[in-house]
C-alpha cells in the first residue's frame, strides 16, 4: 500500500498590473460626447437650481478627459531582465471628478493618517449633516462650507472643554467635506475623525469615552442660524420656523469607533470619506437610449433613469472650486501643530520611519506605492517575466509622442497575432 501523499497548492502569483482604458467607461464617453451641450445650455436649463456657470470647470474636464490617455504623455517603463515595456499614461489630477485620480488621493490621504497623523488613542468618527432647507445657501455660497466644518469642529471641542471641565484643551479632528448624496443631489455634509478625547496644555491626554448627540445637535444647529444670519442668509423668521419642526432635519452621528490598534479600519474609512462623488460602477450609459442609469447603493432604492445633460449637470457641481480645501485640520491635528508636538513614530509598511517628512510625503505619492496600495498589485512586476520593472523616461513633446504612437500602431499591425496557446506579446 502506497503511503498517501500531500500535494502543497501552488504557490498564488502576484497580481499583475494592467494599465486602465479610461475610454471606455460610461464618464468618459458622456463628457467626450454631452459636456459641450451641457455648458451650452446651463444658463436656460441649470443656472436657476445649480448656480452661475463656473469657468473653471472646463480646464478640469479638459484634464480628465486627457488622464490617461497616450496622446497626452506618458514614461516608459522598462524591465531589467527582458525587453517587455509599456507606456504610464500621465493622470489628471482632478478632484471629485476622476475616480482614478480620487483613489490614489484617498490612498495617499488614508497613509498620511495612519503612518504620520494620528495619535495612538481611540476615534470617533462624526457625522454632521444640515436640512434640506438650508443646503442650497452653501451651494451659492460655497465659501461657506469651510465656516460649516469650523462650526463642527468647535461643537466638539466645547462639550469635550465641558466634560473635562477645562477649556483650555484641545480634541484633534480631520473633518472631510462631502457636497453629494447616493445619486448625486447637492448634499454639503461633514464625514469627521474626532478624537475620542483632549489634550492638556502641558500634552497629557485625558479619555472623554461619550459626548451627547443630542446636546451635539442643538449646539451645532444654532452655530450654522448664526452663521448663515451672519451673512445675511437667514431671517429671523426662517430660523423660528426651524426651530419650531419636530424633526429640525440637523443630525449628528458618532456612533463609530475606531480602535487604535484598527489600522485597516482606519484604512477603509480615511478612502471612504474622500472618495469621489461618480462611482464608476453604478454608471450605465447606453449610447443607443441615450439614457444614463445611476444604481443606488441601497437595494430598497429604485435605479434613477437620468437624461445626460441632468446627470452631468449633477456631476460637475461637486467639483471644488481652485485651492478650496475639502480636508481640514483642527486642534491639536491642525497642520501648524503637528509640526510643534512630539510623538512616537509609527512603524510604516515601507520601513521609512528614518526619512524625514518631506521624504515620507514624496515615498508616500509614488505612483507606484499609491497602485499597491489601492489595487493590492505591484505595477513593477514584469508580466513576461517576473523581473523588475522601472521609468526610464518621460515622453511629454507632442511630436515625439506621436512618432512614438505610430510606431506602435504600425507594429501592432504589422505583427502577426500570437497562437493562443502562447504567451502576448509586448
Amino acid at each position: 500500500m502506497q503511503a498517501a501523499t500531500t500535494t502543497l497548492p501552488p504557490k498564488p502569483e502576484p497580481a499583475l498590473y494592467r494599465p486602465r482604458k479610461p475610454q471606455l467607461s460610461g464618464l468618459y464617453q458622456l463628457l467626450e460626447t454631452h459636456y459641450d451641450d451641457v455648458k451650452a445650455q446651463w444658463e436656460d436649463r441649470f443656472e436657476k437650481t445649480y448656480g452661475y456657470w463656473r469657468g473653471f470647470v472646463d480646464n478640469v474636464v479638459l484634464r480628465y478627459l486627457d488622464c490617461g490617455v497616450p496622446e497626452g504623455g506618458f514614461a516608459r517603463v522598462v524591465c531589467e531582465d527582458c525587453p517587455s515595456e509599456f507606456l504610464l499614461c500621465f493622470s489628471c489630477k482632478a478632484r471629485s471628478l476622476c475616480p482614478s485620480c480620487d483613489a490614489k488621493r484617498a490612498a495617499a490621504f488614508a497613509a498620511f493618517l495612519q503612518d504620520e497623523l494620528l495619535e495612538d488613542v481611540g476615534h470617533a468618527v462624526w457625522t454632521f449633516s444640515i436640512p434640506k432647507m438650508l443646503r442650497p445657501y452653501f451651494l451659492f455660497h460655497r465659501e461657506l462650507l469651510t465656516e460649516l466644518a469650523r462650526a463642527g469642529y468647535e461643537t466638539v471641542h466645547e462639550l469635550m472643554a465641558e466634560a473635562v471641565e477645562d477649556n483650555n484643551v484641545r480634541a484633534g479632528m480631520v473633518a472631510s467635506i462631502q457636497t453629494f448624496s447616493d445619486n448625486l443631489v447637492w448634499n454639503p455634509h461633514l464625514h469627521c475623525v474626532v478624537s475620542r478625547g483632549v489634550w492638556l496644555a502641558d500634552g497629557r491626554w485625558i479619555p472623554v469615552p461619550y459626548v451627547d448627540t443630542r446636546a451635539a445637535e442643538i449646539l451645532f444647529r444654532e452655530k450654522v442660524f448664526r452663521l448663515l444670519q451672519e451673512h445675511d442668509l437667514l431671517s429671523d423668521e426662517r430660523i423660528k420656523i426651524l426651530r419650531s419642526w419636530r424633526r429640525s432635519g440637523f443630525s449628528i452621528d458618532n456612533a463609530l469607533y475606531l480602535h487604535p490598534s484598527d489600522t485597516q479600519a482606519l484604512e477603509t474609512l480615511s478612502r471612504y470619506i474622500v472618495r469621489c462623488p461618480v462611482s464608476l460602477q453604478r454608471l450605465h450609459y447606453d449610447k443607443k437610449s441615450k439614457y444614463v442609469l445611476y444604481q443606488p447603493k441601497s437595494k430598497n432604492r429604485k435605479a434613477e433613469l437620468l437624461d445626460p445633460l441632468d446627470f452631468l449637470a449633477r456631476v460637475l457641481i461637486h467639483i471644488p472650486q481652485p485651492k478650496q480645501h475639502s480636508i481640514l485640520y483642527y486642534g491639536h491635528y491642525a497642520r501648524r501643530t503637528t509640526t510643534k508636538h512630539s510623538r512616537k513614530k509609527r512603524p510604516t509598511a515601507d520601513g521609512d520611519n528614518e526619512l524625514s517628512a518631506n521624504q515620507r510625503s514624496n515615498r508616500r505619492r509614488r505612483w507606484a506605492n499609491l497602485i499597491r496600495r489601492v489595487f493590492k498589485t505591484d505595477p513593477l512586476i514584469c508580466k513576461n517575466c517576473g523581473g523588475k520593472m522601472r521609468i526610464v523616461s518621460f515622453i511629454t513633446e507632442p511630436s515625439v509622442i506621436r512618432q512614438i504612437l505610430d510606431h506602435l500602431r504600425k507594429r501592432k499591425t504589422r505583427d502577426p497575432p500570437c497562437p493562443s496557446n502562447s504567451p502576448s506579446r509586448t
